[in-house]
């Protein structure tokens, strides 16, 4: 059986992976998690985010169609999602 599709990017990660190198450009010495943070100050004040938002629905409905295949094929929905268990 095959294994489960993995769930899209959203929008806005899209944009950051291709924004990540020039914010690192822009910033030297930046840390990871202040790459994030400036990101998201970035992201919010885009005005055009079209885009990246036609980018994320074209990859959503791919994920939506692989994942009919996937349940029709015999997947299960919480396949390859890991369990909490319970207190003992």
């Amino acid at each position: 059986m095959a294994e489960k599709p993995k769930r899209p990017l959203s929008a806005y990660m899209l944009w950051l992976n291709s924004a990540r190198e020039q914010i690192k450009k822009e910033n030297p010495g930046i840390k990871v998690t202040e790459i994030a943070k400036k990101g998201g100050e970035l992201w919010r004040g885009m005005k055009d985010k079209s885009e990246w938002e036609y980018k994320a629905a074209k990859m959503k409905d791919e994920y939506n169609k692989q994942m009919q295949d996937f349940e029709r094929n015999g997947g299960s929905k919480d396949a390859g999602t890991k369990k909490k268990k319970g207190r003992p």
